[in-house]
């Protein structure tokens, strides 16, 4: 790679980026799991995952939406800096 190109990563855009990703992702499961239950069960892997997590809960969906976000960001936060100390 040369010394001119400008493509670093950074910790904010990566984090928005793949907190949006799990959103979406878990919110996509939900809807899944409530249309077809009997293909989709993937509210079974998320209470392991997100803590707080209960299916069919307002209270659990909050959890697992924060938790899917948060996850997201703490992805990020871990894997700048190690891209950054391996890229040199």
């Amino acid at each position: 790679m040369s010394e001119t190109n400008n493509a670093r990563l950074r910790i904010i855009p990566l984090g928005l980026t793949l907190s949006t990703f799990l959103l979406l992702t878990y919110l996509i499961c939900i809807v899944f799991g409530i249309f077809a239950p009997e293909q989709f069960h993937m509210h079974q892997a998320w209470g392991p995952l997100l803590p707080g997590f209960e299916w069919l809960t307002p209270a659990g969906f909050l959890f697992g939406a924060l938790g899917a976000f948060a996850y997201g960001w703490f992805i990020a936060i871990v894997f700048v800096p190690l891209h950054r100390f391996f890229h040199r």
